[in-house]
């Protein structure tokens, strides 16, 4: 349960005092400081260097209480639990990142084959040449794409060629 918010404030904004923090999470005020002095809560500051509380904070202090009342996890053992959960969680959007761009790039892709094919559909048909790939020896990243003369019969392209253009 979400404890109620000011208008304007996310569960991020550190907005609670530790006493009223303390009594929505069911702790004493004493025990919260111990949990930010052991690292398991990071409260905000206010310019006067009080702790102030978010209801993200809340929620993680009931976890911590839980964790300990219920499973029998010492502090140490709910530090590292909390620390792993964060390392997914931070993995996680990683992932997601990584996935969006691999799909950004997919397309990016797929766009940059479909104008080297119709390219190479112009240059045929203005009977000027074919579009030949061009990788310096060695390189590893993209390929150049250039217009060559065509050597074969008019109308006529390399299916080599054709075959290099549509597999990138």
């Amino acid at each position: 349960m979400t404890p109620p918010l000011p208008p304007g404030a996310g569960m991020d904004s550190p907005v609670f005092v530790i006493s009223v923090a303390a009594e929505l999470a069911g702790l004493h005020a004493q025990t919260l400081r111990s949990y930010d002095r052991l690292g398991l809560v990071r409260p905000g500051r206010s310019a006067g260097g009080g702790r102030r509380y978010s209801a993200r904070d809340i929620a993680l202090l009931r976890e911590v209480q839980r964790l300990s009342q219920e499973e029998g996890v010492n502090l140490s053992g709910i530090k590292r639990i909390l620390e792993l959960e964060d390392a997914d969680r931070r993995s996680r959007l990683a992932l997601a990142e990584t996935h969006a761009e691999i799909a950004r790039l997919r397309a990016e892709l797929e766009s940059t084959r479909a104008v080297a094919a119709r390219l190479a559909r112009l240059l045929r048909q203005s009977g000027r040449g074919t579009l030949v790939p061009v990788r310096p020896a060695g390189a590893r990243g993209p390929i150049a794409v250039t217009a060559a003369p065509d050597h074969t019969s008019p109308g006529h392209t390399s299916t080599e060629n054709q075959d290099e253009i549509a597999d990138g």
